[in-house]
């Protein structure tokens, strides 16, 4: 959860320049969390309001592999080469701020970002362990629940094979773009104009594949989104297809790297159980290493605490059987997400969850 006070992020470890930097923080009224590495930098990068870095940091390994976000700053003692340069449209930066020159600039940069703070929506990412899994309702209704509250949902299909995610929604006659009209972006996207360009239903702005071009998006379009989503504030569900994900390569691995909760869809079945342990038995820093488990029951099915153990995952939220989910998704028709219907009591469990599993080590 956000704290009470926002704090801004200062990434440095130039002495001369942290102090500068500290003396306009402390002007506009804020002392900020100084971080250079470790889950303390990522943890403060996600939830600050303002991120300074510092030149000396731009070539950083860790830095480099933070995730795109709005409100990030570069500051300076001189011009950057142009290397730095580089580094800093890498990063997203939207400005380069050379002291002194710039100091009144920061200063009113971080004014305003102390009085308007954007809490950034949450990623949640949901695969199956087989095929048939569910994964893809159990996503629809995590979306339909969150967009509930009045503030809406962005749905991500990351499946380009699978037909296409809005028919769960019912919506593959409304108008709006998919993704190969959205292949092209890059770095920071407005959220507001990628929600209004998508179809919507029910609160839930749904970026499906095509039927018509089964091609992936680029990870550099996908990522796009996903960070133009949470930067808006959305909560953005994404729904991935079945089978491992390859480290470093794709939407999948980076999403899963910065998701603030992961779960995995199992069918109480002896074969999607150990399809999933071996899913998530990569070794700390696999994709799927940190997910958590849904089981959905099935007549004659292992129990969920039989499944936690073939998997060695604790069991997150269970799936009732729902004998008519299939009559319903050939119709069109949304997953029901009732507090006691199958879907809503799983997607409201997961939900419930994001607090917990935020900020955890």
């Amino acid at each position: 959860m956000p704290s009470a006070t926002p704090i801004p992020l200062l990434v440095s470890t130039d002495d001369e320049l942290l102090d500068d930097t500290l003396r306009l923080l402390a002007a506009a009224g804020a002392e900020p969390e100084v971080a250079t590495g470790g889950p303390a930098l990522r943890r403060a990068h996600r939830q600050a309001p303002l991120v300074l870095l510092g030149a000396d940091a731009l070539q950083s390994r860790e830095v480099r592999a933070l995730p795109r976000r709005p409100g990030v700053v570069v500051v300076a003692r001189a011009e950057l080469p142009p290397a730095g340069w580089a580094a800093a449209v890498e990063l997203g930066a939207e400005r380069v701020a050379v002291l002194p020159a710039d100091e009144a600039w920061v200063l009113q940069r971080a004014g305003a970002a102390l009085r308007e703070p954007v809490e950034r929506g949450r990623l949640v990412v949901v695969g199956g362990a087989c095929g048939g899994a569910g994964a893809s309702t159990l996503a629809t209704a995590v979306a339909l629940v969150a967009a509930g509250s009045g503030t809406g949902a962005l749905l991500v299909d990351g499946d380009p094979w699978g037909g296409g995610l809005d028919l769960l929604l019912g919506a593959e006659a409304v108008e709006g773009l998919r993704w190969p009209d959205l292949d092209g972006l890059r770095g920071r996207v407005s959220g507001e104009a990628v929600m209004a360009a998508l179809p919507t239903v029910r609160g839930v702005g749904v970026l499906a594949a095509s039927r018509s071009a089964a091609a992936g998006p680029s990870p550099e379009a996908a990522v796009a989104v996903l960070e133009a989503g949470r930067a808006g504030g959305w909560p953005v569900v994404l729904d991935l297809p079945r089978g491992p994900v390859v480290p470093d390569a794709g939407v999948g691995a980076a999403a899963l790297a910065d998701a603030d909760l992961a779960v995995l869809v199992v069918p109480a079945r002896i074969r999607a159980a150990c399809a999933a342990r071996v899913l998530v038995d990569g070794g700390e820093g696999a994709p799927w290493s940190a997910a958590r488990l849904v089981v959905r029951r099935v007549p004659g099915g292992l129990a969920p605490d039989e499944v936690a153990d073939v998997v060695g995952r604790p069991v997150l939220a269970e799936f009732a059987h729902d004998r008519s989910a299939v009559v319903r998704s050939e119709r069109g028709e949304p997953p029901p997400v009732g507090a006691r219907t199958p879907s809503g009591a799983a997607a409201r469990a997961l939900l419930a969850a994001l607090p917990a599993v935020v900020g955890a080590p």
